[in-house]
């Protein structure tokens, strides 16, 4: 065998071009006319040994500027959390690394189970009764809310405010467009939500309102003062959630969200240069048979011993077409692992001190770099662990960014680029790894750079 990794052996080879009566691999391209074949050889490297590969790779993940050669102070929906080393030796069991689809629950009940712990957890974070399997980010979570709160309201109007995650807004739209949905979009003032237009917005024909808390801002929605607008007209309150502020916060649920969604990514899952991440979703009661993708259950079997099993799929895949409520196929299963490895370990009071780590962390960020000529927080509302700075008139932040990389810092997010009116203005996210030394040299890169 030329490659120890493929076990098609040369007699295979010859058996498979006897069998459909060829001479050569060749032959079976020979409809495909010459003047569109590539004449002559590929610019690239001969064949390389498996050393060779191996380091030739190691050097080109090596341009990456990543959380272990640099200070990150960029977030925006990505963040440098703490991953405990648990979470990697568990999910890299075969039995988890390498699962399927629990099709077959006698065989699946290892997978079944921890998709069962998942949901179970993010009830309790979120408040909701019910919770499904996950999605596959947070962004088309967001997306199927909306859709389902249109279903479930028989409406087609959708508010959203304009500080939920641009990308996030992005997705719905593309989403309410196939659909015939209609957006309106809500401004903001000092950060959050601005509850007089949200309260024009609303009318008998609003299926949902739409917000994230804490916002793309970092700051946090008063979600109970909203809560009664969309109520008061019979359309539902979808909660975009980032689930390690809810360690410290409010739960969505409490405070009258009927559908709260979300990235677990915060939770022990890496950024991994943009993904993949895990979505959750969680709903009312009532809403429960119009949740997307799939929900695990908990059964017992004859002999009355404990079990899990596909309880509720609600995809065309499972059910007639015109009862499908989504065409979701799938769930991030090993992502979602890595999240209830993370709660499981943390449990309640472990929460509860990350998210304070963060808060007094992002507290002491804020204030220093309040401290740089020129420089101003741009809002006043209360935030988690991300804030908003206004730089000095004329701030070139693409450029700053780029001496920070070259200083070994991975700087803000150039609010510029999702909100014209905010240009100079810089998001900064500080977590629970930044130390004292790394938020004081920040905040003098910076201010050697403006």
């Amino acid at each position: 065998m030329k490659h120890r990794y493929l076990p098609m052996t040369e007699q295979d080879r010859q058996e498979m071009m006897e069998a459909v009566g060829i001479q050569s691999v060749e032959e079976l391209f020979a409809d495909i006319p010459q003047q569109v074949r590539y004449q002559g050889t590929l610019p690239m490297s001969e064949a390389l040994d498996e050393y060779a590969l191996l380091r030739h790779m190691k050097e080109l993940a090596d341009k990456n500027a990543n959380f272990d050669t640099h200070t990150s102070f960029l977030g925006a929906g990505l963040y440098d959390h703490h991953i405990p080393v648990v979470i990697n030796h568990v999910i890299s069991r075969s039995e988890f690394y390498t699962a399927y689809t629990p099709y077959q629950p006698e065989i699946s009940q290892g997978e079944l189970q921890a998709i069962f712990e998942f949901q179970s957890y993010i009830c309790e974070l979120t408040g909701m009764k019910v919770a499904n399997a996950s999605m596959y980010d947070g962004a088309t979570a967001f997306a199927e809310a909306a859709v389902l709160a249109s279903g479930a309201t028989k409406r087609k109007k959708l508010v959203v405010s304009r500080t939920v995650h641009p990308e996030a807004r992005q997705v719905l739209a593309t989403s309410a467009h196939a659909l015939g949905l209609s957006i309106v979009e809500v401004g903001y003032r000092n950060g959050v939500t601005d509850q007089e237009q949200l309260a024009a917005a609303i009318d008998g024909e609003t299926a949902a309102v739409l917000l994230q808390s804490p916002n793309f801002f970092g700051a946090i929605e008063d979600l109970a003062a909203m809560e009664p607008l969309i109520h008061a007209a019979k359309g539902l309150l979808v909660v975009s959630a980032n689930p390690l502020a809810l360690g410290v916060l409010e739960t969505p649920g409490k405070l009258g969200a009927d559908i709260v969604v979300g990235d677990a990514q915060p939770l022990g899952i890496p950024a991994s240069l943009g993904g993949p991440t895990c979505g959750f979703f969680a709903v009312a009661e009532h809403l429960m048979r119009r949740m997307p993708g799939r929900i695990v259950g908990q059964t017992v079997d004859k002999n009355g011993k404990r079990g899990f099993v596909l309880t509720l799929q609600a995809r065309e895949q499972h059910i007639r077409r015109e009862k499908a409520t989504s065409n979701i196929c799938s769930n991030q299963a090993l992502l979602a692992l890595c999240a209830s490895v993370y709660l499981s370990i943390m449990g309640k009071e472990g929460m509860r001190e990350v998210g304070e780590l963060n808060i007094r962390k992002s507290r002491y960020a804020a204030g220093k770099l309040a401290g740089i000529s020129g420089a101003e927080a741009a809002f006043t509302a209360p935030y988690f662990n991300e804030f908003v700075v206004k730089l000095p008139e004329g701030a070139n932040i693409p450029e700053i960014n780029r001496q920070l990389l070259k200083a070994g810092i991975l700087g803000g997010y150039d609010l510029g680029r999702d909100y014209p009116e905010l240009a100079g203005h810089m998001l900064i996210a500080v977590t629970e790894k930044r130390s004292k030394t790394e938020i004081d040299q920040f905040a003098s890169a910076l201010e050697g750079c403006l």
